[in-house]
């Protein structure tokens, strides 16, 4: 296997980026002579926002100054590296913080060779990174574009921001909303209002890189998938027309997801974050803030895995996330809106997305131990429902799974990915959106050579990077893996461009499908009924049975007591995950 490091050349380019100054970045070339002709143009880590650290920690970003510029023509900004990781837990490995650094909002900007399509300059993919919103950087080597970017018919700048993730990103209370209000903000969804400022920061200056601000495509994968919807449905709701960013939206092994917590819920996490870093709860917001913003982002980090709500998601804001989303989607609305300012969507899965969610944060071998995981990631009265609907009432491991942690992964990959995209599709149908043309769903069932995830996980969540970027990693497509995919590739470039896509599908349960041998054709769903079912089960508009009282606290308005929601395991059962 010849690495991508061993392909290509680098060599330092000088750039008039106009109003923004003058930068240095990448000029990414073929071996063996660096004389040959660039194949692509990089800036990494160009800042979108101030830092924010010390005092502006758990606070919305700050967008840079009217007249902030990157360097001077005498004293070029130099952006040749990558964007600042934000300190994370490790994914299958160890932790390593030598790239941490909470300054990280930053970007990286790849921009094909040559002259762009048009006056109006290159279509721009705007590529959310995944990592379940607690760990990822969006820092793909140069060189690993190159491909993509040089030999396929995918011709557009790609802009990658990183942005704040785990607690950092998504920590809310009671505390930190009382602290916003002061200052005239909102608090809790730290990350997705980063990701905003990164993409306003983009419409506001990509010509200056060639590129074309009105057709923008917003994509993500795995949790920048999530995040991609929640960016739409922010823009759907809380941005007017004559302001509107995204042209096209790509959600790539991901759905929307429940509606998300209030803020009791959170509330609870944040005083057990407290409580595993040893700060009093007793004492005042202000001191319970400032011992926060003192701790090292090491033993920030750490804390998490200690605790039993160690996922830091999203939050019902009313602010970047519309209090009634579910409810907008389930009427049509959501679809309405996409239809009324031409939004297409591409949406779908890989096969086996159920083997690498198993291996997050994986609970112990026990019906309390898979409940209380779940609630670390969903409102409570979510996880109640579900885990009746597949345990039954007398919480049995079901058939058709090996043990607890097989079913972990399987009801995670449901509510992430299968069943909850399959609900969401079925609700924009309402609002006229049309499959096939609107709606492009695709299935994976095969995977390339180069993907490094263990084998025995088969086609499971990521292997389909290497087919959306032309290879991945360290690796390669042979020329059979490019031959398979090469259609793919086309109408992907054709998406992102605005173009017109044959697709070939139909209807709602046709899938474009890449399969095991390596054809293209269309499958019909097999699991599309067992979708619409469960996100009616955690989505739809009926309320719980007798007793489960909790579906107030969680989706309704945020009157519910603290006695409510103790009635249930994640508040009262002891378990040691």
């Amino acid at each position: 296997m010849v690495l991508f490091k061993e392909r290509f050349a680098k060599d330092s380019f000088l750039f008039d980026a106009g109003p923004l100054g003058h930068v240095e970045g990448l000029s990414i070339s073929s071996r063996p002579t660096s004389r040959s002709e660039p194949l692509l143009r990089y800036f990494g880590g160009l800042p979108y926002a101030l830092p924010p650290v010390g005092p502006y920690r758990f606070r919305k970003a700050r967008p840079l100054p009217e007249y902030y510029r990157y360097g001077t023509k005498a004293n070029p900004g130099r952006f040749t590296r990558s964007t600042a990781f934000c300190p994370q837990p490790p994914f299958l490995g160890e932790l390593d913080e030598s790239l941490w650094d909470e300054d990280c909002l930053q970007l990286n900007i790849h921009i094909p060779a040559g002259s762009p399509p048009s006056k109006a300059g290159w279509p721009v993919f705007f590529f959310i990174h995944g990592g379940f919103l607690q760990f990822g950087d969006p820092n793909m080597p140069p060189a690993a574009i190159a491909p993509l970017l040089s030999e396929t018919a995918f011709r557009a700048i790609i802009v990658m921001p990183a942005y704040r993730v785990n607690a950092l990103g998504f920590l809310a209370s009671g505390e930190l909303q009382a602290e916003a209000a002061r200052y005239g903000e909102t608090t809790g969804n730290m990350g997705f209002w980063d990701q905003r400022l990164a993409l306003e920061w983009t419409a506001k200056n990509i010509r200056c890189f060639g590129g074309d601000a009105s057709n923008i495509t917003v994509g993500g994968y795995s949790a920048g998938s999530h995040s991609t919807f929640q960016q739409l449905a922010h823009e759907l709701y809380f941005v007017p027309d004559d302001k509107a960013i995204i042209r096209r939206a790509i959600m790539w092994s991901n759905s929307p997801g429940v509606q998300p917590k209030n803020l009791n819920e959170h509330q609870k996490q944040f005083d057990e974050l407290l409580a595993v870093l040893n700060i009093p709860l007793s004492l005042p917001a202000d001191e319970k803030l400032a011992r926060l913003r003192a701790t090292s982002p090491h033993d920030l980090v750490v804390a998490q895995d200690d605790m039993k709500l160690s996922e830091f998601r999203a939050f019902t804001d009313d602010a970047f996330i519309p209090q009634s989303v579910i409810a907008n989607i389930n009427s049509g609305d959501f679809g309405r809106r996409m239809k009324n300012r031409g939004i297409k969507l591409l949406n779908g899965e890989c096969r086996d997305e159920h083997n690498l969610y198993q291996a997050w944060r994986t609970p112990f071998a026990s019906y309390e131990a898979v409940y209380v995981r779940l609630c670390a990631e969903y409102p409570e009265g979510v996880v109640a429902k579900l885990m009746e609907y597949a345990c039954g009432k007398d919480g049995s491991l079901p058939s058709g799974v090996t043990d607890w942690q097989d079913l972990f992964g399987r009801l995670y990959a449901d509510m992430q990915v299968h069943c909850l995209e399959r609900g969401f599709l079925n609700a924009l149908a309402k609002g006229g959106l049309e499959f096939g043309t609107d709606i492009l769903r695709y299935r994976f069932e095969w995977r390339a050579s180069c993907v490094q995830l263990p084998p025995e996980w088969g086609v499971t969540h990521g292997t389909d990077k290497a087919i959306w970027f032309w290879g991945w990693g360290d690796g390669n497509l042979t020329d059979e893996e490019k031959r398979i995919l090469e259609p793919w590739n086309e109408c992907f470039a054709a998406f992102v461009r605005g173009d017109p896509v044959p697709w070939g599908t139909a209807n709602a349960r046709e899938m474009r499908t890449l399969n095991s041998g390596g054809s293209t054709d269309v499958w019909v769903d097999d699991r599309w009924d067992e979708g619409l079912k469960v996100w009616d089960l955690v989505n739809g508009d009926d309320r719980w049975d007798e007793g489960l009282q909790v579906w107030d606290l969680v989706n309704g308005d945020d009157s519910a007591t603290e006695g409510e929601a103790g009635e249930y395991p994640c508040s009262v059962v002891q378990i040691r995950l």
